[in-house]
């Protein structure tokens, strides 16, 4: 598998925290990259790179920002849990935008979706290695957001799905957990996913031969991760940082908000809490 893309690769979202990551990341792999965002990229330009400011919202600039590229990094969009007007713009239309890109280009799609995307499924009781796998989550969950944010990341996998089933468009859709230079509470124990860890799982989806439409945890090697089967064989990919390392430091930090602490999603199931009891475990049960 050769260890540079044939074409140049579009990084959407360049300008954000995993953008910029990734921008450095692949740089340093010796790729060529496109980079976009609607904000000014801030560092220095990485070699082999160039950046171009855009409007997701834009669908004719994305075609020209497309052209001849083998695979979108689509990571631009709203980041945060906002309320669905601010979100629907970026993260519905803009993602449309990409796929069309996509589907023009004949590109491979990574979308970078989201643990919000499942938010409300409860926590494991006491989530380990030594779990069966049936106690975690597996790809083919149902998608429970956990707020206007992770709804859009389900509507995301959905369209890879659509565009896969009908324009045969690949994609590679990464759940990502907690992207950050280190865990900061116990919930990050279960889903902190390295940066080193995301830019190989990045360069792997690229890289693979085929993907067809896949699901995938994108979370370092933890033995307290909510999540089980997934789709990292089909992109031989493997994670090689773990947050255990950072249990004494963070073990006891938890909210003390018992929604929070009940679901998946953290605090992003916390926000605008209105309901008076728990939601039931079973996404159809009466409750």
């Amino acid at each position: 598998m050769p260890e540079i893309p044939a074409k140049p690769v579009l990084l959407t979202g360049a300008a954000g925290n995993l953008g910029r990551v990734l921008a450095a990341g692949l740089a340093e792999r010796g790729w060529t990259l496109r980079l976009t965002d609607i904000a000014p990229f801030p560092d220095p330009l990485p070699p082999r790179a160039s950046f171009r400011r855009a409007d997701l919202n834009d669908g004719v600039e994305l075609l020209r920002l497309a052209e001849g590229c083998g695979a979108i990094l689509h990571f631009g969009g709203i980041s945060v849990e906002r309320p669905f007007e601010t979100v629907m713009g970026p993260n519905l239309r803009g993602l449309y935008h990409v796929y069309e890109a996509a589907r023009r280009e004949g590109a491979r799609v990574l979308f970078a979706s989201s643990n919000h995307s499942i938010g409300f499924h409860e926590r494991p009781k006491v989530p380990d290695r030594s779990q069966a796998n049936e106690a975690k989550l597996g790809a083919d969950c149902a998608f429970r957001p956990d707020g206007y944010y992770g709804l859009s990341k389900a509507y995301g996998e959905l369209m890879g799905r659509l565009y896969w089933d009908k324009h045969g468009v690949e994609n590679v859709n990464c759940r990502i957990g907690s992207c950050f230079p280190k865990p900061v509470n116990a919930r990050m124990l279960s889903t902190w996913l390295s940066y080193n860890d995301l830019t190989r799982l990045v360069a792997a989806a690229v890289l693979a031969p085929r993907t067809g439409h896949c699901v995938i945890w994108a979370c370092s090697d933890n033995p307290a991760s909510f999540w089980g089967q997934d789709h990292r064989d089909r992109i031989g990919w493997q994670p090689e940082d773990s947050a255990e390392a950072y249990r004494a430091e963070v073990g006891h930090v938890v909210s003390g908000d018992p929604v929070e602490e009940r679901y998946q999603g953290g605090s992003y199931a916390s926000m605008a809490y209105s309901r008076g009891a728990p939601s039931p475990r079973d996404p159809f049960a009466l409750g």
